[in-house]
């Protein structure tokens, strides 16, 4: 059991790491002319048929229960609500803002799931979860507080909006997932739930210039196949297999370690220094998932969905 929750957490962990390589992939193809709208149409589109190849191989050896009409109305619901509508706040706020900026506001996600969860879905939420996450915010706190800069311009107050609306969103999509995983299966969910998004990303391209999708240079498409696999498939199969087993508090919880691979992947791809600020954050950051890791199963698995 306890090497299970540990598998668990890992891949909650990874799912965030990989996420938060995103906003770089993002401000790579900002460099080269695309647009929010555009990188999030050619992110889904890419990612699609990635997904649907992942129901298939899961399904060749396994009958998958089949669907209910009002699981798959909710799952393309919260598809919208968290790979296209988050989705795309989040791009539009890191035109504004710095990835680094972006990654503290999207972590403000677990302390949001749990107040949700608390009072929506009337969830216990361990006491211990709270310390857990006191300690992880301290440690992103430090190792970003170089990066934000206080200043009165408009730009960084509306990018700040935008990215905080994004993690409201995406909490919202993360405690409805948890509740439906369990019987659509982690796979099929988010295929489903990316298929919705994607026919509204392609709708919205449509209304605002589908030429654009097909005008942009070569390396705009190879980072949109990078993050469609390595920052849209990849993570998104380990954070709703981290949910079906361990719940959506504690996914969030975890994945609290992604502003951490941020700073090391703005360092590498950006030229961005690594500071002893920054390193004393990356300590204090897993100080806390250690904290959370000795938690233990038993209050763990009691808000889990069932399987």
């Amino acid at each position: 059991m306890q090497s299970s929750f540990v598998i668990s957490i890992a891949l909650a962990s990874l799912g965030a790491l990989l996420f938060a390589a995103k906003a770089i992939v993002v401000k790579f193809s900002y460099q080269y002319g695309a647009t929010a709208d555009v990188v999030l149409t050619l992110r889904m589109v890419f990612s699609l048929p990635i997904f649907w190849f992942a129901v298939w191989w899961s399904q060749r050896n396994t009958s998958l229960q089949p669907l209910i009409r009002k699981d798959v109305v909710k799952v393309c619901a919260i598809g919208l609500l968290g790979y296209f509508l988050s989705a795309y706040l989040d791009f539009l706020g890191l035109q504004y803002i710095s990835a680094g900026l972006e990654r503290v506001i999207l972590y403000l996600t677990p302390a949001i799931v749990l107040v949700l969860s608390k009072f929506l879905l009337k969830k216990e939420i361990d006491r211990r979860q709270y310390w857990a996450m006191a300690v992880a915010y301290i440690g992103i706190v430090l190792v970003f507080v170089h990066d934000i800069e206080l200043n009165g311009g408009g730009a960084v107050v509306l990018g700040s909006t935008l990215v905080f609306l994004a993690a409201v969103v995406y909490s919202v999509y993360l405690i409805f997932a948890g509740e439906l995983v369990g019987r659509v299966g982690s796979i099929r969910l988010v295929a489903l739930a990316s298929a919705s998004a994607t026919v509204a990303a392609c709708l919205q391209s449509l209304v605002l210039d589908i030429d654009q999708l097909f005008l942009q240079s070569s390396t705009v498409y190879q980072l949109a196949w990078i993050n469609a696999l390595f920052c849209t498939f990849i993570p998104m199969v380990c954070i709703m297999m981290a949910v079906n087993r361990i719940g959506s508090s504690m996914t969030a919880q975890a994945g609290t370690i992604g502003p951490v691979g941020t700073a090391f992947l703005g360092w590498y791809f950006l030229d961005e220094k690594v500071s002893a600020l920054q390193l004393g954050g990356i300590a204090v950051v897993l100080i806390g998932i250690a904290i959370l890791l000795s938690i233990g199963n038993k209050s763990t698995l009691s808000s889990a969905p069932a399987e």
